[in-house]
């Protein structure tokens, strides 16, 4: 079994190089393995015309797609899924093979561990329209911050991989992004709190559009894709 880390894939936009990757590697993989995509998917968009395009490419793959959402997601679609548990965490079934992996769970794949916490903050909803393409609930709540932490916990703060959207807040600054440009602090000083307090091997996280490696530990990922 292996899974595929790749970062944002906006719908159609971006979705070409997962689509290039599969081809490269035709026959490779199947529906045992994983394609993890590190939010902003586009499987619930504001387009019903692309959101139904991306939901055929990925559909079409030879792999189960599992993601964590962005910022640039529909939440009111996204949260009218019925909320199952999978692996040991929550999630929501978009279809039988694209799932949802919610904010702050524990899943446990084939003896890994994974710890997911998406959800950002958009630099341009003053573009957007509320409730249309841009929703409050990219930003996670007290419940879900509470969550997470209790659910890490349980697992005595140990876990392989940490797959996330945005990044902790110094990984962040080390990238040359200030914290204090935008409402995305207490979401990445909670990720950093995470980050000082559970051992893992690797964080994964998108939202930055660039591929860059921090302390050897965190890797923002864009055009990269990554096989574990």
């Amino acid at each position: 079994m292996s899974f595929i880390i790749s970062g944002d894939t906006h719908g159609m936009i971006d979705i070409g190089k997962i689509v290039k990757f599969f081809d490269e590697h035709e026959g490779e993989y199947t529906s045992e393995d994983y394609l993890i995509i590190c939010g902003d998917v586009g499987v619930c968009g504001f387009s019903a015309s692309e959101e139904a395009e991306t939901r055929s490419v990925l559909r079409n793959l030879p792999v189960t797609i599992l993601f964590v959402e962005g910022n640039h997601e529909n939440f009111e679609q996204l949260n009218s899924y019925g909320i199952d548990t999978w692996n040991g965490g929550k999630v929501h079934f978009v279809e039988s093979g694209i799932i949802h992996l919610m904010r702050g769970q524990v899943f446990e794949i084939d003896a890994t561990r994974f710890f997911t916490f998406g959800g950002a903050y958009s630099i341009d909803k003053m573009y957007r329209t509320e409730g249309v393409s841009w929703f409050p609930e990219e930003i996670p709540n007290r419940r879900e911050y509470e969550e997470g932490w209790h659910n890490l916990e349980k697992v005595d703060f140990q876990v392989d991989y940490i797959l996330t959207h945005s990044g902790p807040r110094e990984v962040v600054a080390a990238m040359g992004y200030g914290e204090m440009s935008d409402d995305e602090v207490e979401l990445r000083q909670y990720l950093q709190r995470v980050a000082d307090n559970t051992d893992f091997t690797a964080w994964y996280f998108g939202h930055f559009h660039e591929d860059t490696e921090v302390e050897d530990m965190f890797y923002c990922l864009y055009d990269d894709i990554v096989v574990l």
